[in-house]
């Protein structure tokens, strides 16, 4: 069984982020590897007193351009992708989703 994973990058990051994803077994469907999508849009975020943001600085709205990435690992390695997703991504807290897929092949 697989799961979905759905991360949230800044455009400098974007291949850091994938080469630690697929490092750690995520990416692979059938004979192919290294999969996955994305798309550009805007994330906004409120740093409050007491964080560190790697963009911006605490007490000011930010919107910077991000990436939102997708990328299916084994059920058995999501563990280990979430790891290596919050090791490579530059950000203090990252913005990930982690969904369960149906196998629906006959």
């Amino acid at each position: 069984m697989n799961r979905k994973l759905v991360v949230f990058v800044p455009p400098a990051s974007l291949e850091v982020v994938r080469s630690a994803l697929f490092a750690a077994g995520a990416g692979q469907i059938g004979a192919y590897e290294r999969c996955s999508w994305y798309t550009a849009g805007t994330g906004t975020f409120l740093p409050r007193e007491g964080a560190d943001p790697a963009i911006g600085e605490v007490g000011r709205e930010e919107r910077v351009s991000e990436l939102r990435v997708e990328t299916v690992v084994p059920a058995d390695r999501a563990v280990d992708a979430v790891r290596a997703l919050l090791a490579a991504h530059p950000y203090e807290e990252v913005a990930y989703e982690l969904y369960p897929l149906v196998d629906a092949a006959p």
